[in-house]
């Protein structure tokens, strides 16, 4: 069914975005006409991801022009060529108001190599900038799972928390991350053919653990599959997980939303 005839969905949050990374040719180079159709699908509020500190400006700009988008500062496990940020930096950018996490950070061993030392090294800056701010850590995990939970534990003393975002790895990880104080997001993954596991989480986790993101401009849910993916495409995974939870996607939307701000609570609204 084609998402036009769907009507829109009111406080829908995408919890993970790449604004500053959007090719605009869909909105014939217009930035605001595709927020306007975010909020036409009834998309409330945004995350912007930062990937690097070279680009965190402009993730910062994005932020700063728009009351209902925040920001993270951080580096993306797979951008070694990136430079590494300390930690004094990570808390330094922390202090920013439009900033609420530190990350995206963490593990993923698919390409890591045969030595992951770096992102070791930099996966613990992030950490410990998360533990000084107290702000949540937005964590990307890919075939790491006992290393990213392993290091959490030992870096993050109990007292940092935050999100598995674009979540595909197994139950026993995600309930492991969750007694941590972690929640787990879901992409458009979750509508894919061959997503059968992932759903079979979905369907097992309690919702007040659950957020929900596009990961624009990629991943997008069916039915934009060969698309770019933009945050109005939350809406599908909202009613992909509605679908699975056996709820009404409003229900979905309220919870997400509510997990979210209770996450991220510097960017609640006053």
């Amino acid at each position: 069914m084609n998402a036009s005839v769907h009507p829109a969905v009111a406080g829908l949050v995408d919890s993970h975005c790449h604004l500053d990374r959007l090719d605009l040719t869909a909105h014939d180079g217009d930035f605001d006409a595709m927020m306007r159709a975010a909020a036409e699908a009834g998309v409330s509020h945004m995350l912007c991801i930062g990937v690097d500190l070279e680009s965190f400006p402009q993730v910062l700009a994005v932020a700063e022009a728009w009351p209902q988008v925040h920001a993270t500062v951080g580096v993306h496990p797979l951008y070694r060529k990136s430079r590494a940020a300390t930690t004094e930096e990570l808390v330094r950018h922390a202090q920013h108001p439009k900033v609420v996490a530190i990350g995206e950070t963490g593990l993923d061993y698919f390409y890591a190599g045969d030595d992951p030392s770096w992102q070791h090294e930099r996966f613990v800056a992030h950490i410990l900038a998360a533990r000084q701010t107290g702000l949540p850590l937005v964590i990307h995990t890919r075939d790491a799972r006992a290393d990213t939970l392993a290091m959490l534990r030992e870096h993050g003393g109990g007292d940092v928390r935050g999100v598995l975002h674009c979540f595909t790895e197994d139950l026993a990880m995600a309930e492991a991350a969750i007694a941590m104080g972690f929640m787990i997001s879901i992409s458009g993954i979750v509508t894919f053919r061959n997503a059968e596991p992932l759903r079979d989480v979905v369907r097992a986790l309690p919702l007040e653990h659950l957020l929900i993101e596009t990961d624009s401009p990629w991943l997008a849910p069916v039915p934009h599959r060969g698309k770019q993916n933009e945050p109005r495409f939350v809406a599908d995974v909202a009613r992909c997980v509605a679908g699975l939870k056996g709820v009404p996607v409003e229900h979905v939307a309220a919870c997400t939303r509510d997990n979210f701000f209770r996450l991220f609570n510097k960017a609640r609204p006053v």
